[in-house]
């Protein structure tokens, strides 16, 4: 099984999917590890700022891989923002069926109201070296984006309007019930 985990910046993706490795003992992997590991490299030319184009950039490399987990019959969780809107235009049903996709945005009720709180937890999973940028009008346009993006496309969206700690737990419970109800688990 690959677990795709993406949206909007400071959604908690990393938090989650370090939530998810804890209950399974999948594999995972930070798409921005891969990022800048090319870019420091010297393999691109992009920047940490070019979202859209390093979307483009990764995903035909961050694609062969979920393929490559699958026919390796390997449990991969993947957590990025760099995951295109249209990413199973891409893969086949032989792929498909082994991929659970989810993109987490934020109403804008909720970065109103807890703003304070998402910026305390910016380095809970990461440590953030510059988020002195980080400001609520920005972030509220990113989630709506992401959040109009996944559900133009068809794509599961977790959408965070109360508790961030509640809303992704009972993602997860109700993930974890469906592998154990298709005979798959984690630990």
């Amino acid at each position: 099984m690959v677990v795709i985990i993406t949206g909007a910046t400071h959604t908690g993706k990393t938090r989650m999917a370090e939530e998810l490795v804890r209950r399974t003992g999948y594999f995972c992997l930070s798409i921005d590890h891969l990022k800048m590991g090319l870019i420091r490299s010297g393999n691109t030319s992009l920047t940490p700022y070019d979202d859209d184009d390093l979307t483009g950039y990764l995903w035909p490399i961050v694609r062969e891989m979920v393929k490559t987990a699958i026919e390796n019959r390997q449990d991969l969780i993947l957590e990025g923002c760099y995951i295109p809107f249209n990413w199973r235009d891409d893969l086949d049903d032989t792929y498909l069926s082994h991929i659970r996709y989810i993109c987490l945005s934020m109403t804008p009720e909720y970065i109103s109201s807890h703003f304070g709180e998402i910026v305390s937890h910016a380095s809970d999973a990461e440590y953030r070296m510059n988020d002195s940028d980080l400001s609520m009008d920005p972030l509220i346009n990113d989630n709506l984006s992401f959040a109009s993006g996944c559900r133009k496309a068809g794509n599961d969206l977790l959408l965070i309007d109360c508790c961030w700690e509640r809303s992704v737990s009972e993602w997860l419970d109700s993930f974890l019930l469906q592998l154990n109800k298709i005979g798959v688990s984690g630990k």
